[in-house]
This record gives C-alpha cells, sequence and structure tokens, in this order.
C-alpha cells in the first residue's frame, strides 16, 4: 500500500490524513476481498524502515492503529475475517501489543478471509530470524542440517502456516518489491497500479483480479 502521503500532498492536507484515507482504503480493500472470494489478503502497512519518518509522524500513525484495533474488530468478526499481524510486533509497546493480540483472539473463528497485517515488517530480517531459528535448532540437536528444505525453512518465517502470495499489487506507480514478502514471492504474479493507496477500491482489487486470471503460471517449468 503506497501512496497516503503524497495523496495527502496533493491535496494541500496534512500526512496524517493522508494516513486516515490509507485505513479507509485499507477497510475497503478487505471488504472487497470478501466479496470477491479472496481467501487470503496480506497488507504491508507499516515496514521497519518506517520508523525512520518524522516522530510526529510515527506518533499519528501510532494513534491511527491504536483507533482502527479498537473500532474495527466488530466489523471483522461480523464479516468472518481472521486477523493477524506479523512483524516485529515488540516494537510498538507492550499497550499496542495487547491490543493485537487482543484483535487477533476475538477474531479467531473468521473462516472467509485470512487477513494478515505486515507491521513494523522487513523481508530480509525476517529470513534472517529464521535463519537464526534453523541455526539455534541444529545446534540444539533438533534439526539436522542437512535435512533441512524449503518447507522446513519456511516453517521458521513470520508466514508459517500461510500460502505464499499467488498475487502481489503495489499501488502509487511504484514497482519493486520494497522488502515484502522476499521468500514467500519467489512464483507470484505482480499488478502495478498507478491509484494511490487512498484512492484504491474495489473495482482496482478487481482488475488486478482479472488481470491475474489471464496470467500462465509456470513456476519455471516449460509449457508445451
Amino acid at each position: 500500500m503506497d501512496g497516503n502521503r503524497r495523496w495527502a500532498q496533493a491535496r494541500g492536507l496534512p500526512v496524517a490524513l493522508g494516513h486516515k484515507a490509507g485505513a479507509e482504503a485499507a477497510r475497503r480493500a478487505t471488504e472487497a476481498a470478501v466479496e470477491q472470494g479472496v481467501e487470503w489478503l496480506t497488507l504491508f502497512a507499516f515496514s521497519s524502515e518506517n520508523w525512520l519518518r518524522p516522530a510526529d509522524e510515527i506518533t499519528g500513525l501510532m494513534g491511527l492503529l491504536r483507533f482502527y484495533l479498537r473500532s474495527e474488530v466488530a466489523a471483522l468478526v461480523r464479516d468472518g475475517v481472521r486477523l493477524r499481524v506479523i512483524g516485529e510486533r515488540a516494537r510498538f509497546g507492550p499497550e499496542l501489543v495487547r491490543e493485537m493480540e487482543r484483535a487477533e483472539e476475538l477474531t479467531a473463528n473468521g473462516t472467509r478471509l485470512n487477513l494478515t497485517v505486515a507491521m513494523s515488517y522487513g523481508a530480509r530480517a525476517e529470513i534472517l530470524a529464521a535463519a537464526r531459528a534453523a541455526a539455534a535448532a541444529a545446534a540444539a540437536g533438533r534439526l539436522e542440517p542437512a535435512g533441512l528444505d524449503e518447507a522446513g525453512f519456511a516453517a521458521h518465517l513470520a508466514t508459517a502456516g500461510m500460502p505464499d502470495p499467488d498475487l502481489i499489487i503495489r499501488t502509487s506507480g511504484e514497482q519493486r518489491l520494497s522488502n515484502f514478502l522476499l521468500w514467500q514471492a519467489a512464483y507470484a504474479e505482480f499488478v502495478f497500479q498507478d491509484v494511490l493507496w487512498p484512492d484504491f477500491g474495489a473495482g482496482h482489487l478487481a482488475d488486478a483480479l482479472q488481470q491475474y486470471a489471464q496470467r500462465e503460471r509456470r513456476y519455471g517449468a516449460r509449457v508445451g
């Protein structure tokens, strides 16, 4: 999700209002995913690099996160959405961590959509943490290094138990992964859209899904 700042600046608005509009777009995307039968949706909401932004912007984002964690849970439960947060959640402090855990617990029985929100997330850090976990398991005698395969390594990632993404959508015209799901995206299809994230809606998701449906996925194999 990209373009909140540019959306606000183009309208002469404070950056905080751009992030608020972005949060509304996240709600629309989640509702559209449910309506269109998507079973797994991951939103890259806050990267580990985003901590380098100005302090007042970070403070505003944390307040927005707290508000939506409290206010959106009932709607997620109603719509059958199960929430999961991945990333270095400890960096948000104990109060927000409790809010995340509460939201996850209350939505645990959702079966229509698995919604994952990546917060303080970076794929390189995730892979490094998984490598350390595998190394520790090997040192403790719980893992035979020669027997470690891709599935075994993936079990140490933050996304353990989740399917790899079929489709990755990048908004605002940017055409890069920006440290998002590097391991998991090995065979994902990509759709790049010029829309700024706060303007993203059900039509944009439908268009991306239509493009995906027209792709031929070969996973490196030759067809024909």
